[in-house]
């Protein structure tokens, strides 16, 4: 029997979520497909990947193992698909600012690409925080960034957003907020609360509280994602953070549930910044058509389909 690429976004899909009646729904297939898969790859491993219980399905220490080469399997396969054709004619330098959350979670990935596509391409990448990067684009320190557009300010400053990734509700395993499959404000209001400062995130979440008329129980405020990571996972409090920067496990092996949140909480926005008033050079067009085409062109196309 051969591995295939069903097997892998099955059992992906149940290591994310948990459960194989809400991995086969979100797969839009029987439970009985989901199972199967699972079984195939169990026996093709010669191990058990996942802990059956009541509460659903938990990874076991060969599923975790796995799961992180899965990831790699459908990433490679994904590029293989969407990537463009290296384009060995460009030349130049581009001074490309980013804010913290898009260098952690984001870039590095598309960095390498475009240097694979690109090798005449030198990219200077630099870490600013939102403010410094418009400044630096609008007196030409910086040729583009890659920021969350929702955060920009400046009218002189142009933006293309790329993709819009979820903020839900981050809880520990088997808390009693899991049972909701979507979850209020009101009802987070009553939880000890980890914050999340970096990139603005306070001042976005606060938006969002107020508008619901609702207060969050702050306990900790901190600039670590993985702070918040493991702090939820160990039960000291929930978060709402982005799909972006989510990962089921924490560094210690405990599992992240999330939920949806009910009351409009905006998406975090990723994507391209620039002076709206310079013209784009040959650098600065192949990477603005480098991430068209890997974001905004598979969009278009599931829209027309």
């Amino acid at each position: 029997m051969s591995l295939t690429l069903r097997q892998v976004r099955y059992f992906v899909a149940t290591a994310e979520i948990g459960q194989i009646s809400q991995a086969a729904i979100h797969l839009n297939i029987s439970q009985s497909a989901v199972t199967t898969a699972i079984k195939e790859l169990e026996s093709m491993l010669g191990t058990l990947l996942f802990q059956r219980s009541a509460q659903g399905m938990s990874l076991t220490d060969a599923g975790r193992h796995f799961l992180n080469h899965a990831y790699v399997i459908l990433r490679s396969v994904d590029d293989a698909l969407s990537s463009p054709m290296p384009n060995a004619c460009a030349k130049g330098v581009l001074n490309l600012a980013a804010s913290y959350t898009v260098i952690g979670y984001f870039l590095p990935h598309h960095l390498q690409r475009l240097e694979q596509l690109h090798p005449a391409v030198q990219i200077k990448v630099h870490e600013r925080e939102r403010q410094a990067i418009e400044h630096g684009l609008l007196d030409g320190c910086f040729d583009m960034a890659v920021v969350l557009t929702a955060n920009l300010t400046h009218p002189d400053i142009v933006s293309e957003t790329l993709f819009n990734s979820e903020r839900r509700l981050w809880v520990p395993s088997r808390h009693r907020l899991c049972e909701q499959p979507l979850v209020s404000l009101a009802d987070i209001a009553h939880e000890p609360f980890i914050l999340l400062t970096v990139d603005e995130a306070e001042e976005s979440a606060m938006r969002y509280w107020r508008q619901a008329r609702q207060q969050p129980d702050v306990r900790v405020r901190t600039s670590s994602v993985e702070a918040v990571r493991s702090m939820v996972a160990n039960g000291s409090g929930v978060a709402i953070l982005s799909d972006l920067v989510h990962r089921p496990w924490s560094l210690e092996g405990k599992r992240i549930e999330t939920r949806t949140v009910s009351d409009g909480v905006p998406p975090m926005s990723v994507g391209l910044a620039w002076h709206r008033e310079r013209e784009l050079s040959p650098v600065m067009q192949v990477v603005r058509t480098y991430f068209n085409e890997a974001f905004l062109a598979p969009q278009s196309m599931a829209v027309r389909r």
